[in-house]
């Protein structure tokens, strides 16, 4: 782990590389931030893969080149040598009276250990840093959690388990459910967690000593003092897209790695965002939802996802949250209104709203259905008898409004229903609700990664059209994901399709489209777009793709794909329209 030591620097109190016994023998690296004056002070908390030692600016520097030129509010007030990828910068919140921890996950950064994301022994891991935290004697004993992703994700996990110290937890951005959110869309497998592993967690994995790279203020070795072979490297660390693709269904594993929302208690404030789709935004309108807590927030909001949590906005909505619950300050927090929405426009400004649910009272449910003639959407069925047929893994077919009449706003989940067939036993469906100018240039905006994410999106596998008939509500269709059931080719079957949480002011004259494909949106072909940390081009679904060919086999999945309509199938996508409040 390396030798700890403790200096005071830029107004900080630090200890580097202190150790955290496990309840296995096996000790954690983490690095304290505590304020000059020696007392006690409520302590936030994370634990992850990224590497503590790393700087936003060394690991991932175009996402942090492009935050700080388009919102320089992020680095104003800070020298950002202690700014990490996805954690609290600890010079904007140790001056408030806070003791930041930042611990590296098993297997990476300075831990030594057996790296398995997300599994039962990682969230022990970060029960046991919470009871630590909240049990030393610079602690008041209240602990909170707050992070970006993966260290959000965690926070669903270890919440289930109810740590006594827990008092207070800021998710940010953070999938829950394993299989629906992260790994599976609609039963298809994303490739996203096998190419994240390659760029973002081997490259810092513990052992990889004088071959990784050093802390920019201390020197130290980022991954260890310790190097070893590829050999042992390997060694150390599960073989995660493997892994995933041996688990199709939503079984142990994937239960394992997932919250139980009745054992979720604690106060939280769960933040989504809209251009989230593929990771960031699912999980939290679930959470929000689910979780059996009584005090619980939403907040929702678009651009990068890495952005807001570190603006003004975003900070100073954590510090509220977090000073009612962790310093007992009376700053109004529980005149808060439980939702808070940047609802979207279509130039890509957003308007602040509150409201007081999720989904919101006087949503007007609206369908609009799928008009075979002139690929049409209407809110008036055809009753046609026809069928509309494309490739199996092509770009499908996209029904399109005739120009909105007024002024629409649509801020929610949505759901489609389809009427399918294949001429094979299988069929993968990929749904992409769509806005266009009246000239018939699509609306698209800076999503959490990609800057051309359409409006919405949604998946399903026909095999796993299955619903679970206690948790699928009208508005957001749940599938259980337990079993496999073939098509008969030919013979068409009714899907029930979700479309991720979404929000946008559509202008008059405006059209709303959707399109229904056989493979992943593509805003355009080639766009020279691309980030630091992810290997693939950004072409409009950032690195949320579905393209592993093992798990679309060519024998099932090249074939054709046909929509019924008739008297008695009249396939929709219902949209939640709310009024404009006078």
């Amino acid at each position: 782990m390396g030798k700890t030591r403790s200096e005071i620097r830029d107004g900080m109190r630090i200890e580097w590389n202190l150790g955290i016994e496990m309840d296995d023998g096996l000790v954690l690296s983490a690095d304290i931030f505590r304020p000059l004056v020696e007392k006690k002070y409520p302590v936030l908390i994370s634990y992850g893969p990224y590497a503590k030692g790393l700087a936003f600016q060394e690991g991932y520097p175009s996402a942090w080149n492009r935050m700080i030129e388009e919102h320089p509010d992020v680095s104003y007030g800070s020298t950002n040598k202690y700014q990490n990828w996805e954690v609290v910068d600890p010079e904007k919140w140790v001056p408030d009276g806070y003791i930041v921890v930042r611990v590296d996950s098993r297997g990476c950064g300075r831990s030594p250990g057996y790296i398995q994301h997300f599994s039962p022994r990682e969230t022990r891991d970060l029960y046991e840093c919470i009871e630590w935290a909240g049990t030393r004697p610079w602690s008041t004993g209240k602990v909170g959690l707050n992070g970006i992703s993966y260290y959000a994700m965690n926070q669903w996990l270890v919440a289930t388990l109810q740590p006594p110290h827990l008092e207070a937890m800021c998710i940010w951005e953070g999938a829950a459910d394993w299989y629906r959110d992260s790994t599976h869309h609609g039963g298809i497998l994303s490739t996203f967690w096998d190419n994240w592993y390659d760029v973002q967690v081997k490259s810092v994995q513990y052992g990889l000593g004088e071959r990784g790279p050093r802390h920019i203020v201390t020197g130290d070795l980022v991954c260890g003092d310790e190097t070893l072979s590829e050999k042992e490297l390997e060694e150390n660390r599960c073989y995660f897209g493997e892994e995933i693709l041996s688990h199709p269904l939503d079984d142990k594993y994937h239960q394992e790695r997932s919250p139980i929302w009745e054992k979720i208690k604690v106060p939280l404030l769960s933040a989504a965002n809209w251009g989230g789709q593929g990771l960031h935004t699912r999980g939290n309108f679930e959470g929000f939802m689910r979780a059996a807590s009584e005090q619980k927030w939403l907040e929702a909001h678009g651009i990068e996802h890495w952005t807001h949590f570190y603006t003004d906005y975003g900070r100073d909505l954590q510090k509220r949250f977090f000073a009612y619950f962790l310093k007992g300050e009376k700053n109004n927090w529980e005149e808060q209104p439980r939702v808070q929405l940047q609802v979207r426009q279509d130039d890509g400004t957003f308007k602040e709203r509150h409201e007081d649910e999720w989904p919101l009272a006087g949503t007007e449910w609206t369908k609009f259905y799928l008009q075979p003639s002139g690929n049409m959407l209407s809110v008036e069925k055809s009753g046609q008898e026809d069928e509309l047929v494309f490739d199996t893994t092509g770009d499908g077919l996209t029904f399109v409004s005739e120009p909105l009449a007024e002024k629409t706003e649509i801020t929610g989940p949505l759901a489609a229903k389809l009427f399918v067939s294949s001429s094979t036993s299988d069929t993968d469906l990929f749904l992409v609700f769509r806005v266009f100018t009246p000239d018939m240039r699509e609306v698209t905006f800076q999503g959490a990664i990609d800057p051309h994410t359409p409006v919405g999106q949604g998946w399903l596998r026909a095999s796993h059209r299955k619903l679970d008939p206690e948790l699928t509500k009208f508005y957001r269709p749940y599938h259980t994901h337990d079993e496999i059931q073939p098509l008969t080719p030919g013979e068409p079957v009714e899907l029930d399709i979700e479309i991720w949480p979404t929000s946008i002011v559509v202008p008059a004259g405006y059209r709303a489209a959707l399109s229904v494909r056989g493979n992943d949106y593509v805003y355009a072909k080639n766009t020279g777009q691309a980030l630091s940390n992810f290997k693939n081009e950004l072409l409009g679904c950032g690195p949320f793709l579905h393209n592993d060919p093992r798990d679309r086999d060519t024998d099932i999945y090249q074939g054709q794909t046909t929509l019924h309509f008739s008297s008695s199938k009249n396939p929709y996508v219902l949209l939640p329209i709310i009024p404009e409040k006078e």
